[in-house]
């Protein structure tokens, strides 16, 4: 089963070349056939050369430059359209996701023959590093809320963290969310359509160099979106978009 990786990147220069370099030595060493797909953001630093440079040291590496509109949704979904293995992980670009954890999420897809695996950071065995308290503090509530306007039991939707086969991709679209509300949109319409999930502890580590892209004073709008969409596709769709097979 073919891995591939999507890596939305903005402004990541001084961060991309440790993750890359993670990615490959966990991955080769576990001896799993894998790509990397970076999507550069039309990044204003440089970004691009340090990808370019990159290129020629791996060649499981692969980089693309979002050319339409630019935002984490838009550039995971541009990578979404591209990538050519099996299945697919979002991961960020900061190295805040760790590929020790990517090769628990592939084992288990491969063992349970799931359609997803989740991660979540708050059950047994997961654990935060770093985390800013205010965002964990607002991060709990989004997910108690979610949690019960969807009335499920997973209880970290808005970890980006996560691992897709290749059919519940094209099950879940078309995608919506332009921007960090894709991280609900994806899980909760996989759920919702009757794909098969796992749930497994994840690890997370705030970031070394830069800033985080995710602005939260811009985003509660967005979220409550695409979580009302979700409601009424869950409960007033009559299944018209479940999976069939």
């Amino acid at each position: 089963m073919k891995l591939s990786i999507v890596i939305p990147a903005y402004n990541e220069a001084e961060s991309i070349s440790e993750t890359i370099e993670e990615l490959v030595f966990v991955l080769s060493d576990k001896k799993i056939d894998y790509e990397i797909l970076v999507v550069n953001d039309n990044s204003k630093d440089n970004t691009l050369e340090v990808l370019e440079a990159l290129k020629f040291k791996y060649n499981s590496l692969y980089f693309v430059t979002n050319t339409g509109q630019n935002g984490f949704g838009y550039a995971v979904r541009y990578g979404l359209e591209r990538f050519t293995g099996d299945c697919v992980a979002v991961m960020m670009a900061d190295l805040s996701d760790s590929p020790h954890d990517l090769v628990k999420f592939y084992e288990t897809m491969q063992e349970g023959n799931f359609d997803c695996v989740f991660g979540s950071r708050f059950m047994k065995g997961g654990k935060t590093i770093d985390y800013p308290g205010i965002k964990k503090i607002i991060n709990r509530v989004a997910n108690a809320i979610i949690r019960l306007v969807m009335n499920i039991k997973y209880n970290d939707t808005t970890n980006a963290f996560k691992l897709y086969k290749r059919h519940t991709i094209e099950g879940v679209k078309p995608f919506l969310s332009p921007h960090f509300n894709l991280t609900i949109e994806l899980p909760l319409k996989a759920i919702i359509r009757g794909f098969s999930f796992a749930v497994v502890p994840n690890s997370w580590t705030n970031r070394k160099y830069g800033e985080s892209k995710l602005k939260i004073r811009e985003m509660g709008s967005r979220y409550f979106f695409i979580l009302m969409y979700c409601f009424i596709e869950k409960y007033f769709s009559r299944g018209d978009f479940e999976k069939k097979w």
